[in-house]
């Protein structure tokens, strides 16, 4: 069914998303990318090397729409019809978080001709983090509701 192969395509797109973002937590990647000096082997760019633009590019942009085409295709279904709200509006709670760290914070934090002095650095960096954090949390909710609404839909057919 076309909500079985959404479901499929949003669980893939979000488990991808979910642990980009982890990792770049983890390793403090917006602290190495906001300190860097430009070169040519690396620009200061959103798809230069060591930015994760080139990794979610690809993938990212499909979770908000799949997870809300999901919830269209399988609005019939009581029982995983919860789920779906839940995972569409994670979702595009987490895209709209990073809708404002790529508008607002990203270009003067990474992408400035020359890395920003540590004062002005700080806080941006601290502000992404919060923002981070909360798209994080927005993924792994979207994550666990859209296997759930899975789950649910597979065991009803099985």
């Amino acid at each position: 069914m076309i909500t079985d192969r959404l479901l499929g395509v949003a669980e893939f797109s979000h488990a991808h998303w979910f642990f980009g973002n982890l990792y770049e937590a983890l390793v403090k990647v917006p602290h190495r990318v906001a300190a860097a000096e430009a070169s040519r082997e690396l620009p200061r760019s959103p798809f230069g090397a060591g930015s994760p633009g080139r990794y979610y590019a690809p993938i990212a942009p499909i979770n908000a729409p799949a997870a809300i085409a999901a919830l269209v295709a399988g609005w019939n279904r009581a029982d995983s019809r919860p789920w779906l709200i839940v995972a569409a509006a994670s979702s595009t709670s987490g895209a709209a978080a990073t809708a404002y760290l790529l508008r607002s914070i990203n270009p003067a934090l990474f992408f400035s001709p020359e890395p920003l002095s540590e004062a002005d650095r700080k806080p941006l960096l601290k502000r992404w983090y919060r923002v981070h954090a909360f798209r994080l949390t927005a993924s792994a909710v979207a994550l666990a509701t859209i296997h759930q609404a899975r789950t649910l839909r597979l065991r009803s057919r099985g």
